[in-house]
């Protein structure tokens, strides 16, 4: 069988041959000569950028600066001014691979990469996935993703996905004769793996439960499932596992970026040390030893048609104890950093919290499919939930009571049931937004 998604890359400009060549390379480096390399990359990446972009000189100022921790943190809101005044010499809209970030952080831009940046990202994917055994040129992907609904661009993703041996189940509408539909699907196609959003496929997973049906057995093919863009509670990882009778693989990724972080096979989320450099820094911008939260502050090792440089991702997270510069791994991604509850006491709380303190409450009788927390005032806060039946008394009172427990007491809930939530226009779900 041909490598159709290869010849597509190749076509398309994107050097994959050399990109798999080149990455099979920095895999196969002992920890010393990886060392090396590193060092030579940052160098070599901050020297680019500082004779080639006038962005990034702007940024770095005057300063002279003399070790890496001296270098400018970049952020988003520095990304925010249009890309021709970020991209550096050399580069134009005609020769780079050009997308947008999905905003789920609340400060989308447009970013740009060079074809060779791009075509690593991808080596990058193939060689993560080919851990389980899947081969993008020849896997069947069912994707869990959201699709543009204009005519043009929803025919060009469907043109992608047929290229990439994918079929799109797309997850703006995710009702019972929908999923019915999606399940229908999996009963006559070969599929190979899942792919998608995690809030999409832990729907699908609980309606698989209703009917009392294990995907694998009417899917003998499948092999594996990846979620990504939204978090992956343990809870629901054994659950996915359950139902869909495969391993679940967690993966952590940014579009501007490349993959941060994938499940390797003995679980461990290893982080992408081959196109990347991950440091967690603490609020005054120093470099928090392994085992600390910080903020996940990440380089681009490779990219030289816009810098991303020290770039602030606006997650928090830990990297394990035993991580090394060569195989990072990461302990816990605790979430963004725009998504903090600010209590009435002072008290600053991660806003996951409230959704996981409701969520153990709330799923132990299916009855709601899934919900989003808004904090719309420093004590108010508005549950949205889509369930087969109404909210009882007794199941509010108890979440009010655990989340009195695990924050603060006397704050104040409104619980909206609706029949669909909204998603963003990529198709992700935001399951604790602060309007404050």
């Amino acid at each position: 069988m041909i490598s159709l998604f290869d010849i597509s890359l190749q076509l398309n400009g994107f050097p994959i041959k050399k990109a798999k060549s080149d990455l099979e390379q920095i895999t196969r480096l002992s920890e010393e000569e990886y060392a090396k390399f590193l060092q030579k990359q940052k160098d070599e990446i901050v020297g680019f950028h500082l004779q080639n972009n006038p962005f990034y000189n702007e940024l770095v100022g005057s300063k002279i600066v003399q070790k890496w921790e001296d270098l400018p943190i970049l952020n988003k809101q520095n990304l925010q001014k249009p890309l021709l005044e970020r991209l550096s010499k050399g580069y134009t809209l005609k020769n780079v691979y050009l997308n947008k970030t999905s905003g789920s952080s609340g400060t989308p831009f447009v970013f740009a990469k060079d074809k060779y940046a791009h075509a690593l990202t991808w080596a990058s994917n193939i060689m993560r996935f080919g851990w389980f055994g899947i081969d993008f040129n020849h896997s069947y992907q069912a994707r869990f993703y959201g699709i543009p609904m204009d005519f043009i661009g929803y025919q060009k993703e469907r043109f992608k996905d047929f290229l990439g041996s994918r079929f799109r189940f797309p997850v703006f509408d995710l009702s019972d004769e929908v999923l019915e539909k999606f399940l229908k699907k999996f009963k006559t196609k070969k599929f190979d793996y899942l792919n998608g959003y995690t809030s999409s496929i832990v729907l699908f997973a609980k309606f698989l439960e209703q009917k009392n049906i294990i995907l694998k057995e009417i899917c003998p093919t499948l092999k594996a499932c990846f979620v990504t863009s939204e978090m992956l509670f343990e809870s629901d990882k054994k659950f996915l596992e359950k139902q869909f009778g495969i391993p679940i693989i967690n993966e952590y990724g940014a579009s501007e970026l490349d993959l941060i972080a994938f499940e390797n096979p003995k679980g461990e989320w290893q982080v992408n040390s081959e196109t990347l450099f991950v440091e967690i820094l603490d609020e005054n911008d120093q470099v928090l030893p392994y085992g600390k939260e910080g903020r996940i502050v990440i380089t681009s090792l490779f990219n030289k048609a816009t810098p991303f440089i020290r770039y602030d991702i606006g997650d928090i997270g830990i990297l394990d104890e035993k991580s090394t510069h060569q195989k990072p791994i990461l302990k816990k991604l605790i979430g963004r950093t725009n998504d903090v509850a600010l209590l009435p006491s002072g008290k600053k709380s991660p806003g996951l919290t409230f959704y996981y303190v409701t969520k153990s409450i709330i799923e132990d009788d299916g009855n709601v499919k899934e919900f989003i927390i808004k904090q719309t005032q420093l004590d108010t806060f508005e549950i949205e939930y889509v369930s087969e039946k109404e909210l009882d008394a007794n199941k509010i009172q108890k979440i009010e009571e655990a989340i009195s427990l695990y924050l603060e007491p006397n704050l104040n809930f409104t619980f909206i049931r609706k029949t669909v939530l909204e998603r963003t226009n990529r198709g992700k779900l935001k399951q604790f937004k602060s309007y404050l």
